[in-house]
């Protein structure tokens, strides 16, 4: 139950951060949301298990396709890029730790201009790195909000659907979808 309702409160916060011009970072945002969840449901958050319950977000898991499969998407001449609400000083050590930053051009983080996706300036660092127009841009979204803004924004998107969560009701479709990286690398061939 905490784990559900501080990751909803998680977005929300970001969202409603987003919208109110009163941006926190990432990891911020996140702790915050803990302690509200916390409190909603009555439990005691010691420091001692606030940090504990945060320690995962310095320390992410990648999915076992990961390390056999983006490799072979680059070597189809794409470039990799990541656009993540999470601070540049957590994406960096996770991507090396997990030894795949060599495989990403750019590492871009919504930090940058102190916001959140779904805003459109969010998603606007990524024509503004990369140099490309929108529709020049495949943009691949592990979550179904995340297609939908970015598909309001313009990119093409491709929903990597791991979960096999339901299609949100927000009238933005991807151009592809599939539940692993060997369907993107299909959809790509």
């Amino acid at each position: 139950m905490l784990v559900q309702t501080w990751r909803t409160r998680q977005f929300e916060y970001q969202w409603l951060r987003a919208l109110g011009d009163r941006y926190v970072d990432f990891w911020h945002a996140t702790e915050d949301s803990l302690v509200f969840a916390a409190r909603e449901l009555g439990l005691g958050l010691t420091p001692e298990k606030q940090n504990q319950l945060m320690a995962p977000y310095t320390d992410l898991a990648v999915w076992p396709d990961v390390a056999d499969l983006l490799p072979r998407i680059e070597r189809l001449g794409v470039t990799l890029g990541i656009l993540s609400n999470m601070t540049g000083s957590m994406l960096e050590p996770a991507l090396a730790k997990a030894k795949l930053r060599g495989l990403f051009s750019h590492v871009i983080s919504t930090d940058r201009v102190r916001s959140y996706k779904p805003a459109r300036h969010a998603y606007q660092l990524g024509v503004n790195t990369l140099g490309l127009e929108r529709n020049e841009i495949l943009f691949v979204a592990f979550a179904g909000w995340d297609v939908a803004g970015a598909a309001w924004f313009g990119y093409p998107t491709y929903w990597l659907n791991r979960l096999g969560s339901v299609t949100e009701e927000l009238d933005a479709a991807p151009v592809g979808t599939g539940t692993d990286l060997q369907s993107l690398l299909a959809f790509l061939g």
